[in-house]
């Protein structure tokens, strides 16, 4: 199943004593497919920099380096598809350009994902998500 994280579910993920932490261990366990671009590396780089420390950044993405399920994305246009917050967007472009099922995010600027007809880009949050892999349900689209 591939999919977009969004930052913040992203490092919450990585502590074991976390509810999501399980999104984390598909990831390393090769369950998940995980998206990404440049920015979206950068900008895990950073605000896992800031909230966890350089070290457990550094490990996190030098591990996501080696794993063969988390692809490197080139995005080719920008869809501009969330005005609230434009820095958003590179999460969209990514799942549209890596086919991702769905962006899991808690960010509800995605909530503009549902009302638009084209690109089609699903935006569950973490216990929609949940319910969804659990099931193994793979058709969102």
């Amino acid at each position: 199943m591939k999919i977009v994280l969004d930052t913040n579910i992203l490092w919450v993920s990585i502590s074991r004593r976390s509810e999501t932490h399980w999104i984390f261990r598909a990831i390393l366990d090769g369950t998940i497919t995980l998206c990404v671009t440049t920015d979206i590396l950068d900008e895990y780089a950073e605000i896992m920099t800031q909230k966890l420390g350089f070290e457990v950044s550094e490990t996190v993405l030098s591990t996501f380096d080696h794993l063969p399920n988390v692809k490197l994305i080139t995005r080719y246009y920008r869809w501009s598809a969330i005005k609230a917050d434009p820095d958003d967007d590179k999460f969209v472009d990514c799942a549209v350009a890596s086919d991702a099922v769905c962006i899991v995010s808690e960010d509800g600027h995605f909530k503009v994902l549902k009302k638009l007809p084209f690109p089609k880009v699903n935006w569950l949050r973490v216990g929609e998500f949940t319910i969804a892999f659990k099931s193994k349900l793979t058709n969102l689209r």
